[in-house]
């Protein structure tokens, strides 16, 4: 980015006034002067992208303390201690754990009271519903645990809007829910049963994580080795699965001699009904907004920027829940998407003076980039950081997009065909499998993680570092 267009300034004031509720919400007469503030600036002449930005902030700063008033709002606070017949819908899969299972859901009512508040559920092992499940509790309402072991429960779950724990006794399904978010559980339930048509155990599982998001079904010793290879990150829904989800469906255009603005228009549907499927995650809600901003922006002939797309995505996530600044996720997936734009041209561009294959050049740059700029994060939020993530990602990058791509392609397959579907299911199982190893073989390497002041050195490292290769690159 050469410079700084006046719709960036403006997208970025906005999520900077977001992101300041997180700080301090503004009261009284400060909302006063959060009003006369652009027009201070209107009056005293000053130039109109300034009074713009400062507007943006300012809206944006209000907006975000309401929606952390209405965030932190808690009928059910009041009835901690107390047990009752509750009225509920789950809104996510189960996470099992060794001693209980935990999973999100929606009380609709609380002994005949309607509440329509979002908790978490405490069940016993092996009887956690399916997500989309209308059921009846008998639960006790209780306050979610508060720092240990270096997790705080409390504060973790008010970041999503949750202030209660339903530690359930007994709990009988009633039926599926039904309107959007049933039509976003039939649609998870079928790229999780279809992408992997005929597949079982960890290769089935593995699939369903990349594809999902969703790595549940993945023995803890996997998972493991995927955080210490520096490869969890392919666990949680990335851009990566968008753009090739669009990507498949502008090739198909093409092929079928389709018009491209109906190319266009069945992306950003494609990317709509995959948003559906996934989750609001805030990785596949930034590559979502982002994808979709393209779309639109070529459809309505405007120029596309990926800074535009990246600050809009920040506003949309933040203008739904300033927390989500808080949360690794968030952090994790936007810095990683910042230091592509900075640092992999410029290091891809470095790289083909050494003798490194073409195709391997672009994942390597981007591996070093992601490596060096999410190293902090990974330090402040979880005191690990992997030093192997660039060797893990090389060995995986090239893989992944033909993953990505056969499973949606069984998914549509089985549709017509489950025959065919299962013929493509799988060389895909053998693809999972060579991802498996991989982070198992990295992940097992002695240095591949460090934790506590290694991780803090790592992070300082990482820091110098991304200075001196801008500074370099600056220059060259």
């Amino acid at each position: 980015m050469s410079r700084l267009l006046p719709a960036q300034a403006v997208l970025g004031a906005g999520a900077l006034g977001l992101a300041l509720a997180d700080l301090a919400r503004p009261r009284g007469g400060a909302l006063l002067l959060l009003a006369l503030a652009p027009a201070s600036l209107l009056l005293l002449r000053a130039p109109q992208l300034a009074v713009a930005a400062c507007a943006a902030a300012c809206l944006g700063w209000w907006w975000g303390a309401l929606r952390l008033d209405a965030l932190d709002r808690s009928v059910l606070r009041a009835d901690i201690g107390r047990a009752g017949d509750v009225d509920a819908v789950t809104t996510a899969d189960p996470r099992p754990g060794r001693f209980d299972v935990r999973q999100f859901a929606r009380a609709l009512s609380f002994d005949g009271t309607r509440v329509d508040e979002p908790v978490e559920l405490e069940l016993p092992l092996g009887r956690a519903p399916p997500q989309g499940a209308r059921v009846r509790l008998l639960a006790r309402v209780a306050a979610p645990r508060g720092p240990s072991h270096g997790f705080d429960e409390r504060g973790w779950l008010r970041r999503q809007g949750i202030h209660v724990v339903l530690r359930v006794d007994r709990l009988r399904v009633v039926g599926r829910r039904g309107g959007l978010g049933g039509i976003a559980d039939r649609l998870r339930s079928w790229l999780r049963r279809d992408s992997t048509a005929g597949l079982s155990g960890e290769r089935r599982a593995l699939i369903a994580g990349i594809v999902l998001g969703d790595g549940s079904g993945l023995s803890d010793g996997l998972k493991q080795a995927f955080r210490r290879a520096g490869l969890y990150h392919l666990l949680a829904v990335s851009g990566q699965n968008v753009v090739l989800l669009s990507a498949g469906v502008l090739c198909c255009c093409v092929l079928l001699g389709v018009p491209r603005w109906c190319g266009h228009l069945g992306a950003v549907a494609a990317i709509g009904v995959y948003v559906l499927a996934v989750g609001p995650q805030p990785s596949v809600v930034r590559a979502a907004v982002s994808g979709g901003a393209v779309s639109v922006g070529w459809l309505l002939g405007r120029t596309r920027d990926g800074w535009h797309a990246l600050l809009l995505a920040a506003v949309a996530l933040l203008g739904w829940s300033p927390y989500a600044l808080l949360d690794p996720g968030f952090q994790l997936s936007f810095v990683a998407v910042a230091a592509i734009f900075v640092l992999g041209g410029p290091l891809a561009r470095e790289l083909e003076g050494y003798p490194l294959p073409g195709r391997f050049r672009a994942p390597v740059a981007i591996a070093v980039a992601c490596g060096l700029a999410t190293a902090p994060v990974l330090w402040l939020q979880f005191g690990q950081v992997p030093l192997l993530g660039v060797l893990s990602n090389a060995l995986v990058e090239l893989v992944v997009g033909p993953l990505l791509g056969l499973a949606f392609t069984t998914a549509l397959a089985s549709l017509a065909a489950p025959s065919l579907a299962a013929l493509l299911a799988w060389p895909n199982g053998l693809v999972a499998a060579y991802v498996a190893g991989c982070a198992r073989v990295v992940g097992g390497l002695p240095a591949a993680q460090v934790s506590g002041r290694e991780a803090a050195l790592a992070a300082v490292c990482a820091l110098a570092g991304s200075a001196t290769v801008l500074r370099w690159l600056r220059r060259a």
